[in-house]
């Protein structure tokens, strides 16, 4: 028993230094938030846009994101709305149509987000657009988002990702806690990276790319069901800086209910698996071969659901260490339980405090955000399990999530 305590605390020590670097290193880049993004300035429209949106069972919510696309302070001439109907089994495409959006019909299978934007830059390639803009179905957007991001492009940005808002963080505890993180995501990891003068991350909804960027990377080729993180990938190795521009904001619609949230989270935690499998050793070498901060970064990304794994087997370490300590074998249960309780209760605490911190600086208080405050430790514990399962049983298909907040695009403003 003697020669078991000094392995635990060895390996626990290993795990934990590895832990606090990656946590240190996302501290700073969260520090690094307060400073001032970069001004784009102002530029006269001359960016000609397709706006890219894959909808799949989508009637209830695509017409108030049509709206809100078709008014946009920007020329009509100078963008066209696509909507790409795919695997439906409702009437998103007559929908779209009738809300005044060019419908492209997908005419393929098609099992994943990314394989429908690839099958639609194949056939709008050659149009003479600048960039592409893809939105989820479920999404508001701001009438500013076309500008700024003509001024983001005339100033140089070949790919960009908005700010992503949320357009029902009231309605349930889950959808308040989504907002909470994506509104984290916003200022300490976009904000932050664009800080160090990194690479954001291109966040699924409300972003651009060039048609000259698609050019270099050989067209829209992503081969997992998180076509987001893995464009990232292939932008970063091109050497191609995902720019952060905090005034093209996006509305999204948060799940409701915690089966929704799981369904999801599963997705996009296999999706970062898949992208670290087929991504990472092409990022270590490209560290190797001078790549520099920028792949260090995007490894540290890439690397989160393995971070997740070793930090609760590092409480289980700790915890078990704790036990090794008392005299009799009844002694045992109530010690590990206290020790996680206190780890899981400091846990907690930062959450929290970070939740807090977050609603404050991005000025999204309200009483009604209280109770997801209160929740969001739980939301963020909730993800190992299925971290865990998804190293296990991996989500390879894009399973279809249903949305029904039909909000109207006036009633949301940015606080």
């Amino acid at each position: 028993m003697e020669h078991i305590l000094p392995v635990l605390m060895v390996v626990s020590s290993l795990i934990w230094l590895v832990i606090t670097l990656w946590g240190g290193y996302y501290l700073l880049t969260g520090l690094m938030s307060w400073k001032q993004p970069m001004d784009y300035g102002w530029h006269p429209a001359r960016t000609r846009f397709a706006i890219l949106i894959a909808a799949r069972n989508e009637e209830l919510v695509i017409g108030p994101l049509i709206n809100s696309l078709l008014a946009q302070d920007y020329p009509s001439e100078l963008y066209d709305v696509w909507v790409i109907p795919n695997n439906c089994t409702d009437n998103t495409a007559l929908a779209a149509r009738n809300f005044g959006a060019k419908v492209l019909e997908c005419t393929v299978p098609v099992r994943s987000k990314g394989e429908v934007l690839r099958f639609a830059y194949q056939r709008l390639h050659g149009r003479q657009y600048d960039a592409y803009c893809v939105f989820d179905a479920d999404n508001l957007v701001d009438h500013r988002f076309l500008s700024e991001m003509n001024n983001a492009y005339m100033a140089g940005a070949r790919v960009a990702q908005g700010y992503r808002d949320s357009k029902n963080p009231f309605d349930t505890v889950i959808s308040g806690s989504y907002s909470i993180y994506y509104w984290m995501m916003d200022r300490f990891h976009n904000g932050g990276k664009t800080g160090l003068g990194l690479s954001a991350l291109v966040n699924g909804t409300g972003f651009m790319i060039s048609a000259q960027t698609l050019e270099r990377l050989g067209g829209w080729h992503t081969q997992t069901i998180s076509e987001d993180l893995e464009i990232t990938a292939q932008c970063i190795l091109a050497g191609e800086k995902v720019r952060w521009v905090p005034k093209a904001i996006t509305y999204d619609e948060q799940p409701l209910d915690y089966a929704l949230s799981v369904k999801q989270r599963r997705r996009w935690t296999s999706g970062t698996v898949q992208v670290a499998k087929l991504y990472m050793g092409r990022t270590l070498q490209s560290v190797g071969n001078r790549g520099g901060m920028p792949a260090v970064d995007l490894a540290a990304t890439l690397i989160i659901p393995a971070y997740q794994a070793a930090a609760l087997f590092n409480l289980i370490l700790i915890s078990l260490s704790a036990c090794l300590d008392c005299y009799k074998f009844s002694q045992v249960p109530g010690t590990f339980l206290l020790a996680v309780g206190l780890n899981l209760a400091l846990t907690a605490l930062g959450s929290t405090l970070a939740a807090c911190l977050v609603l404050t600086v991005e000025g999204k208080w309200d009483r009604r955000m209280l109770k997801s405050v209160a929740f969001y430790w739980l939301f963020l514990l909730s993800w190992l399990p299925i971290t865990l399962e998804s190293f296990v049983k991996k989500t390879t298909v894009w399973e279809e999530i249903r949305h029904t907040r039909n909000v109207a695009p006036e009633s949301l403003s940015r606080g």
